[in-house]
């Protein structure tokens, strides 16, 4: 059974082709800063095929496009055809009243179109992708894994909202969450690694799109994402958490119309609005090395709010056994977890600098002695998607 998995980043494509036999990887790629002038591809699979190359992707389709070509290539493609896959799995954000794993029938993709407003980031090119497959393979099932049901049952108290509790009841405005393939996975191995499922760790999604996530004993308890995607740590365009009363400043006061908000709010915020130099960390490290004053307060800013979010985290799980990193800042950017884990000796994290200079690898990170283990657990979204997709399709 050959399951081929489509995840649809805010500002990446990231793809792999499993044989759900034996769960082996045939085919693996990535393309960064879709939107850009800079992209970059890379693509690697079991048949030897091999490169990066800067490749300009203005869009979703494109890329999607180009992903199709790669894996059914003439010469050296892994498949012959579309017709070997069984299935499309997607990783898919948010719908509304929808989460779990779904098939991706009209009815879903119409809920999801619902949510187009809370997720604009995400909803849309999913939805673009979900269609372009469902046009070049008709007779494949196309799986959703929903972002969301991972966090599907945190307590009360961490999703409801102090608005009037109607809104709830009857708009479901809560806390949803999201991230959940990544938390589920790394959470899992950290598990696994250490073997050892009564756990209280803090899972640190750190990329372009970022969350954490507070998981005890295996479940989901708490996260920094809530009703949208908009909340919680700095992102690469997105706001994190802000004063709701800023929009309407903006609006009332500085006479900003409904969309100007939401551009700002989504596109010009987070990293990138507090640089002024990119929404990219590894950009903004380097011109803060070279002095950038607003550089430097912006990852200075970054790292404060992924540490106060563990802080408060290990008071709700009354205590802390892991910190683990993930993403691709998470698994890669070694000053970016020394700056976040230092001033925490309080809560027992002692980090080792020697181990902390791994990238993109599993590692113990933290030094001997540490009552807190610190760790990089590179991300697995789409093992996680495949296996949900393969049920699924068990299921029917």
């Amino acid at each position: 059974m050959k399951i081929l998995i489509c995840n649809v980043g805010s500002t990446s494509i990231k793809y792999r082709l499993f044989d759900m036999d034996n769960e082996k990887s045939l085919a693996w790629g990535k393309m960064e800063r879709v939107g850009s002038e800079n992209g970059l591809y890379s693509h690697k699979d079991v048949n030897g095929l091999e490169f990066t190359s800067d490749t300009v992707i203005p869009d979703y389709k494109t890329g999607v496009d180009l992903m199709v070509k790669t894996l059914v290539n003439d010469r050296k493609g892994v498949i012959d055809s579309l017709k070997e896959i069984s299935a499309v799995g997607f990783k898919v954000v948010h719908a509304k009243g929808i989460t779990g794993v779904q098939l991706l029938d009209q009815k879903v993709l119409e809920a999801m179109k619902e949510y187009n407003g809370i997720a604009p980031a995400h909803n849309p090119p999913y939805i673009n992708a979900i269609k372009q497959f469902g046009e070049m393979m008709p007779d494949v099932p196309l799986i959703g894994s929903f972002e969301t049901g991972f966090h599907k049952n945190i307590p009360p108290e961490a999703y409801l909202y102090g608005i009037p509790y109607d809104l709830y009841q009857d708009h479901g405005i809560r806390r949803y969450g999201f991230h959940g393939a990544s938390h589920e996975y790394v959470s899992t191995r950290v598990s696994e690694l250490l073997k050892d499922e009564r756990l209280r760790i803090i899972t640190c999604h750190l990329g372009g799109s970022g969350s954490l996530c507070a998981v005890k004993n295996g479940q989901s308890v708490d996260t920094t994402l809530g009703f949208s995607l908009q909340s919680g740590i700095l992102n690469n365009n997105r706001c994190g958490d802000i004063d709701p009363f800023i929009p309407i400043y903006l609006m009332g006061e500085l006479g900003y119309s409904l969309e100007q908000v939401k551009m700002l709010l989504t596109k010009e915020s987070g990293l990138l609005g507090l640089s002024g130099i990119s929404n990219d960390v590894r950009d903004i490290e380097d011109a803060a090395e070279k002095g950038n004053e607003r550089a430097q307060r912006c990852i200075e800013a970054y790292c404060y709010g992924i540490k106060k979010y563990i802080g408060s985290y290990a008071c709700v799980m009354e205590g802390l056994d892991v910190i683990a990193f993930a993403g691709g800042i998470g698994e890669n950017g070694v000053k970016i977890r020394e700056r976040i884990c230092k001033g925490l000796e309080f809560l027992g994290v002692g980090l080792d600098k020697e181990r902390n200079m791994v990238r993109g690898k599993e590692a113990v990170i933290s030094a001997d002695g540490s009552a807190v283990k610190v760790m990089v657990v590179p991300t697995n979204e789409e093992i996680v998607v495949a296996r949900k997709a393969k049920q699924y399709l068990e299921g029917i």
